[in-house]
This record gives C-alpha cells, sequence and structure tokens, in this order.
C-alpha cells in the first residue's frame, strides 16, 4: 500500500492506494476463466507448491510443506502438503486466479522417479477448493544419458 497526504486548511487527509498484483480482473456481467500453472516439486524431503503465470515469469504464490509443520519429519507429509494447498488456494483468490493447470514433479536425473508422498494430497487439497484443473502433467527429469548413478560397482548393499 502506497499513502499520499494532501494538506488543506491545518487538515490532514489521507489517501490509501492498494496495489494491485495479478491479472485483469473480470467483470461482473461474465466470469472468465483465468489460469496460473502450479509447479507441484514432491520429494521425499519437503513439497513445494509454487503457482505463476502462464509464461512461468510472475509467481502468484510459492509455499511448501516445511513452511505449514514444526517437525523436520513431517515436511514431506500429505498432511503438510494439503495445508499448503489450502494457503496456495486462499492466495490464488486474492490474486483473481480461478483455474490451474499442474505441473507435478519428482526428484528426477538419477535418483527417484517417483514424486514424494505430499504429491497426491497436494493435488487432491487443489481440486477440493474451488479452482477449476486443466491440465495435469509429469515433468519429472528423466536423463537420455548422465553420470554414474551412486552406489558403486556392485551397488548398495543390504
Amino acid at each position: 500500500m502506497s499513502k499520499s497526504k494532501n494538506k488543506k486548511a491545518g487538515a490532514e487527509v489521507t489517501e490509501v492506494k492498494e496495489i494491485y498484483y495479478g491479472p485483469p480482473k473480470a467483470s461482473l456481467s461474465q466470469q472468465q476463466v483465468v489460469f496460473g500453472v502450479c509447479h507441484i516439486y514432491a520429494s521425499f524431503n519437503n513439497t513445494y507448491i509454487h503457482v505463476t503465470d502462464l509464461s512461468g515469469r510472475e509467481t502468484f504464490t510459492r509455499i511448501s510443506g516445511g513452511m505449514k509443520v514444526r517437525q523436520d519429519r513431517e515436511e514431506s507429509s500429505p498432511y503438510a502438503a494439503m495445508l499448503a494447498a489450502a494457503d496456495v488456494a486462499k492466495a490464488l483468490k486474492l490474486v483473481g486466479v480461478n483455474a490451474i493447470h499442474i505441473k507435478m514433479r519428482g526428484r528426477g536425473g538419477v535418483h527417484t522417479k517417483s514424486p514424494g508422498p505430499g504429491a497426491q494430497a497436494a493435488l487432491r487439497a487443489l481440486s477440493r477448493q474451488d479452482l477449476k484443473i486443466g491440465r495435469i502433467e509429469d515433468v519429472t527429469p528423466i536423463p537420455t544419458d548422465s553420470t554414474r548413478r551412486k552406489g558403486g560397482h556392485r551397488g548398495r548393499r543390504l
């Protein structure tokens, strides 16, 4: 918020201007669908939910599971992902986004390709809010040829 003060004949008048960062607001006569892109990165240590505009340049909100719980071991839990998704939905309502495309990602590379435990919970929590879901895509990086995987010649011996 920016404030400007005008002085007229000894009386102070304060104007408060609200700064709005987001897509153009829809008129009340027509309800238009405004899309954002929801990037869900679910590792086995944390779950990140990052919502941008369609180009990916402007960030609307970014919340992780670790911001919602106290214990480190619960950062990647489905419960923390649900709380983070609820906060994301609230922030998107303020900005004016009412539909999202989802890009889900696991750790990838030479590590595990499957997403962590918070991925499905975050997706379900987002769909239960009043958000329309467009496309759901898996964008986990898969190597075509890469560096050597950890574990040595004989692998991890249990």
